[in-house]
């Protein structure tokens, strides 16, 4: 958190245990598939479904995390539509895809009115775009 966020650094990497994880876990599929190739049984076959089940809740329960950060997300930015925008333009800003919303909250106070009424015009609407075209960015270091 030393160095100011910006385009080129703001995306946020899982750590490399995380990595590690997911290899163990599918060391853990492989071998039980083998298991079960090798011979069949109650256990052998309990334990190859939990082999899949262990990655299969970590995917939800990520995919649930985003869902809810996405949430926070829309609802911090339409407090602050309010205070920065006209009241049509913060109507409209507020029914953009979560995509827009998300590149969108990287701006500064004084960049968001513009970047929103060229979103609004389609100027803009990828959100790669989006960020490139911030230039005061709105460091976000608390994101799931």
């Amino acid at each position: 958190m030393s160095e100011p966020q910006n385009y080129q650094n703001h995306v946020r990497r899982m750590p490399a245990p995380v990595n590690i994880l997911f290899l163990v876990l599918l060391a853990n599929i492989v071998w039980s598939g083998y298991q079960l190739r090798s011979g069949v049984s109650t256990g052998v076959v309990i334990g190859f479904l939990a082999s899949i089940a262990l990655p299969w809740i970590a995917v939800v329960s990520r995919q649930q995390t985003l869902s809810v950060q996405n949430r926070v997300i829309r609802l911090e930015e339409r407090l602050r539509y309010a205070q920065l925008l006209s009241p049509e333009v913060a109507a409209k800003a507020a029914a953009l895809p979560i995509e827009q919303v998300v590149s969108l909250r990287f701006a500064s106070d004084t960049e968001l009115p513009g970047l929103v009424n060229e979103v609004l015009a389609g100027q803009l609407s990828e959100a790669k775009a989006i960020k490139q075209r911030v230039r005061d960015w709105r460091a976000d270091f608390l994101r799931a």
